[in-house]
């Protein structure tokens, strides 16, 4: 038996796919999360071996949720579903040690065949989103210049992104101001628009 553990903040779409799921007799869905920084938690206490994450959520994003869970609970895999096949979510995923990438709009046999592989020790990664990841240009920005405006993009301020990072305000300026230059963009609004654009953030 498969034990399953889904993160997505749609209630219509969890649902659906929990009761997708448990259509299959070698699934068992133990655990149903909405937020990021449920979902070790969550694991913890139901010891999935799968847990199938959304990027996007509220509280944590999924990539960051999939860190954690890997340095916790190690033998629990992560298959990570997305909407947006962003190349910049795929170099995380894979820093982040995830079993597995899916585009959403992927159908159902595709989404328990997946699970299946990532349960059995396989890795499993959606074509769209490697054909994506090997046309993308690298990214210009220092790994800590995309966190400061990644974090900026949030709406975090200056200082904020200080505490968040353990850094002083001057040097997330510094990093800011960098990524402006590296990107050519005019302040940083439009720098965090290239960098989203291009995949890099």
């Amino acid at each position: 038996m498969i034990r399953v553990l889904l993160a997505e903040d749609m209630r219509i779409l969890r649902e659906a796919l929990a009761g997708l799921l448990r259509l299959e007799a070698d699934f068992d869905v133990v655990a149903e999360v909405e937020h990021g920084d449920a979902i070790v938690p969550a694991a913890l206490e139901h010891r999935p071996d799968v847990a199938v994450i959304d990027i996007q959520l509220p509280g944590m994003d999924g990539l960051d949720a999939a860190a954690r869970l890997r340095e916790r609970l190690p033998a629990c895999r992560a298959l990570i579903l997305t909407a947006i096949g962003r190349p910049a979510n795929l170099r995380r995923g894979i820093a982040a040690e995830v079993a597995g990438f899916m585009l959403k709009d992927a159908g159902p046999d595709e989404l328990v065949s997946a699970i299946r592989t990532v349960a059995a020790g396989g890795r499993v990664l959606d074509p769209q989103l490697a054909y994506a990841a090997l046309g993308a240009a690298d990214s210009p920005l220092s790994e800590r210049e995309a966190d400061v405006l990644r974090l900026t993009a949030r709406g975090a301020t200056p200082r904020e992104v200080a505490g968040q990072l353990h850094l002083t305000y001057g040097t997330v300026r510094n990093y800011l101001a960098s990524a402006v230059t590296k990107l050519h963009a005019r302040n940083r609004v439009d720098a965090i628009r290239i960098a989203t654009e291009a995949g890099w953030l």
